[in-house]
This record gives structure tokens, C-alpha cells and sequence, in this order.
């Protein structure tokens, strides 16, 4: 099934957090509440920047853990680039707190 997305997050203090999920508002609600990552403990999560879709469980990992090694120049090209499909879904991008 490729119902899996990979999203990055814009935080508070201008880093970019990067995960995966098969349900993107619910997880979004999750990092709002400081649910879940640890990474936002300290920080918190402000806009929703990125979404490539049409991944698996493993796939989507797989993925994850490429842009986790990207350095910040490098996201930042791939939130310009056709991969981003934010501008095709109709979600709230920004988090509310």
C-alpha cells in the first residue's frame, strides 16, 4: 500500500524536523501536543513545509532517512522542488499550539 508520506516540519527556532505517517492531521496534532517526538520538547513545531506521498511503511523510512542526511541547503531545494506535494493536498499548514 502506498499510503505512507514523508513530511518535514518548520520549527520555532528555524530547524527542520523530518518524519513519516499514514495519517498526516493526526500526526500533526500529535507534534502540536508534543506527543510522540522527543525532538520537539524544547522547540515547537510551527508549519508544515513538505509532503512527498505514494510511499510504503518501508519505503517511506527509506526516504525519511535520506532527507535526515541532507544538509540544510539541500532541504531547503527540496521544499522548492516537484517532490513537494504540499500544494496538492487541502491541509492546514500551519500548527496550531
Amino acid at each position: 500500500m502506498a499510503d505512507w508520506l514523508v513530511y518535514i516540519i518548520l520549527c520555532s527556532d528555524g530547524t527542520l524536523y523530518t518524519g513519516i505517517t499514514n495519517n498526516i492531521e493526526r500526526r500533526m496534532q500529535q507534534h502540536a501536543a508534543q506527543q510522540g517526538a522527543k525532538y520537539f520538547r524544547g522547540r515547537a513545531p510551527k508549519q508544515l513545509v513538505y509532503i512527498e506521498n505514494g510511499h510504503d511503511r518501508s519505503s517511506a523510512s527509506q526516504r525519511e532517512a535520506e532527507i535526515k542526511k541532507l544538509n540544510r541547503g539541500a532541504k531547503l531545494c527540496l521544499l522548492k522542488s516537484d517532490l513537494n506535494r504540499l500544494h496538492t493536498l487541502t491541509l492546514p499548514t500551519q500548527i496550531s499550539v
